[in-house]
C-alpha cells in the first residue's frame, strides 16, 4: 500500500496532493478538500481579541547599573528612570564623609507602624537611617535636629500614607522636610495603602516624582531596593 507523503497537517496545494501515490485523485483539480499550512498558522503565542497579546511594561525584567554582580532585585523600566537621578546624588556625595545614607520622612502618626517597619528592615540591610524616634534626643527642638539630619543624609524618603496625606495641608514639620528635599534630586516617594492619585490631589509637586509603591511589591523589597539602591 502507497504511503502518503505529505506533512502531518496535510497537502499544501492540489498539485502536491496530486502528485502522492497515495492521494492522488481524491481532490479533483480545483483542490478543494486539502488543507494548507504555513509556520505562522501555528504560532504558539496567545491572542486577544484578534491580536497578539503583549506584555505589560510593568513587569519587572530591568537591572539598573547600580544592581550588584549577584543581585536577583528586578525593576520596571519606570523604577529604573525614577531612581537614576537619585543614584547619581549618592554617587556624587560618596565622598563625603559621615553622612547617614537615607533620611526618613513620616508623619507623626506612623512611627511607631509603617515608619518604623521600614526603617527596621533598612537597618537590617545595613543602611544608616536618620529616623526622627531615635535621633531626636529629650530637650532637643525638633526642627533643628531635622535640619541636621536632612544636611548630612544622602537620600530621602518620603512614606505616604493616608496619615501623611493629611498632615501634608498644615504645612507642619513633614512639609518643612518635603520643601528641603524637593530642592535636589534626592527625594524618593514610597506609597504605602494609598495611591499616586490620592498624592497628586493634596501635593502635585510631590505627586510628580516617581518612586515605589507598596501596592505593586511587599515593604520588604521595597527596603531591599532602597538598600541597593544607596550601596556604595
Amino acid at each position: 500500500m502507497s504511503r502518503c507523503t505529505a506533512p502531518v497537517k496535510g497537502h499544501s496545494s492540489a498539485s502536491a496532493a496530486e502528485n502522492c501515490p497515495a492521494c492522488r485523485g481524491r481532490y479533483g483539480r480545483s483542490g478543494g478538500g486539502y488543507r494548507s499550512y504555513s509556520p505562522s498558522s501555528y504560532s504558539s503565542s496567545p491572542t486577544i481579541g484578534g491580536s497578539r497579546s503583549s506584555v505589560s511594561g510593568s513587569v519587572r525584567s530591568s537591572k539598573p547599573r547600580w544592581s550588584g554582580a549577584g543581585s536577583a532585585i528586578l525593576y520596571t523600566a519606570e523604577e529604573v528612570r525614577a531612581l537614576t537621578p537619585v543614584r547619581n546624588s549618592v554617587e556624587n556625595l560618596a565622598n563625603q564623609p559621615d553622612l547617614r545614607d537615607v533620611f526618613l520622612c513620616h508623619a507623626w502618626d506612623d512611627r511607631k507602624g509603617a515608619a518604623k517597619e521600614l526603617h527596621d528592615l533598612l537597618e537590617s540591610h545595613g543602611v544608616k537611617v536618620w529616623f526622627s524616634e531615635k535621633d531626636v534626643g529629650l530637650g532637643v527642638p525638633l526642627l533643628r535636629a531635622i535640619d541636621k539630619g536632612l544636611a548630612k543624609s544622602r537620600v530621602g524618603i518620603v512614606l505616604v500614607t493616608p496619615a501623611m496625606l493629611r498632615r501634608l495641608p498644615s504645612e507642619g514639620i513633614a512639609d518643612k522636610e518635603l520643601s528641603a528635599l524637593l530642592a535636589g534630586d534626592r527625594l524618593i516617594p514610597i506609597v504605602h495603602e494609598t495611591t499616586y492619585e490620592a498624592l497628586r490631589e493634596v501635593s502635585p509637586l510631590l505627586g510628580s516624582r516617581s518612586g515605589l509603591s507598596t501596592a505593586e511589591e511587599p515593604m520588604a523589597d521595597v527596603a531591599a531596593k532602597l538598600a541597593e539602591l544607596v550601596a556604595l
